[in-house]
């Protein structure tokens, strides 16, 4: 175990971080630039989403090749925005980012303001990302608290306050503080924090052996920390749709609540046939924050009701266009590869 001392030296640990982050640092994209508006986007993406899914499967390198730029991602359709978010869930992010460059670019003249007042100022913008933007594009002295530095936190100062609690919150800030304002190098500085907590300071069996800062750690038993309030249970909940096919196409229907607002999904089934629902043609689940969904998917009852308006049928050629969620995408290319209810009109 390393050795301790009464109190972690904000100047001995930052100068251990950013001498250890400059030989074993990892190359990503967004470390090549500092560009603010290529650093947002990782920025926004790696929100609640893993590395390797924004990298490995392309969409950090596909959103910067057709929105290079705030001026192309504020004029681009919401469809367009959308299509190329999916996959990555949680799509309030990328309607906060196109809103953001159209800010960005009414207000600021498509530059992105240095400020750190002006940048909490914007759609979508937190302590965290004006942070993030801050030190990593413009060499700001700006703290970032994530989810890694707050382990790696809570670890060297060997503190059991809820991470997530109002005087945890505290204290994990005024701590990063403390270390950005004791280095010439805040990029270097946050970079290496965050990358401590993903290779070393690592949820469990963390390599305390290969830790930069041992030195100064002051945990007894680090894998119990950091603690964190109690999580929310997950709650079961039961989504019924219907798969309509015909020789034309698929009846989808366009979302309008504030989660997925746009997207397009399989229609749901209406609420006069779920007492005695149509044969179920496949069921699947999949999460989604705090809930643990069970989709049906039905045939439909009657093929020649009226629809609403949300409700549209859509070219087999278009439908790869349409933006979705990925549970729908996946069951919708499952049935039209069984060849599921498929009707002559």
């Amino acid at each position: 175990m390393p050795a301790r001392i009464n109190s972690p030296d904000p100047t001995r640990m930052a100068s251990a971080l950013v001498e250890w982050f400059s030989q074993h640092r990892r190359d990503y994209p967004w470390r090549r630039t500092r560009d603010p508006y290529a650093i947002l986007v990782s920025e926004i993406m790696l929100q609640q989403t893993q590395i390797a899914t924004v990298l490995d499967r392309g969409y950090y390198a596909r959103w910067l090749e057709r929105f290079p730029d705030f001026p192309t991602l504020a004029c681009a359709g919401e469809d367009e925005v959308l299509k190329a978010w999916e996959g990555l869930g949680y799509y309030r992010r990328a309607r906060n980012l196109q809103r953001l460059a159209q800010v960005v670019l009414e207000q600021h003249d498509g530059v992105f303001p240095k400020d750190h007042a002006a940048m909490l100022a914007l759609p979508g913008i937190g302590p965290y990302t004006a942070g993030a933007v801050a030190s990593f594009a413009f060499g700001q002295a700006q703290p970032i608290v994530d989810g890694n530095i707050a382990r790696v936190l809570s670890r060297v100062h060997n503190d059991a306050t809820p991470v997530d609690s109002t005087a945890g919150t505290k204290r994990l800030w005024e701590r990063a503080k403390a270390l950005v304002d004791a280095t010439d190098d805040p990029r270097a500085l946050n970079s290496a924090l965050m990358e401590l907590g993903q290779t070393h300071c690592t949820p469990t069996k963390p390599a305390c052996d290969l830790c930069p800062v041992r030195d100064q750690c002051r945990a007894t038993e680090p894998e119990s920390l950091p603690v964190k309030e109690a999580r929310q249970e997950i709650t079961a909940v039961t989504e019924r749709v219907i798969f309509l096919r015909t020789s034309h196409g698929v009846l989808l229907e366009q979302e309008t609540g504030k989660r997925r607002t746009g997207l397009w999904k399989l229609p749901a089934l209406p609420a006069s046939h779920e007492d005695k629902p149509p044969p179920v043609l496949l069921k699947t689940q999949y999460g989604i924050t705090r809930y643990k969904v069970t989709l049906w998917v039905h045939a439909p009852h009657d093929p020649q009701e009226e629809w609403p308006d949300t409700h549209r049928l859509i070219a087999f050629e278009e439908l790869e266009a349409m933006a979705m969620p990925a549970p729908y995408r996946r069951v919708l290319r499952e049935l039209l590869q069984r060849g599921e209810f498929r009707l002559d009109g």
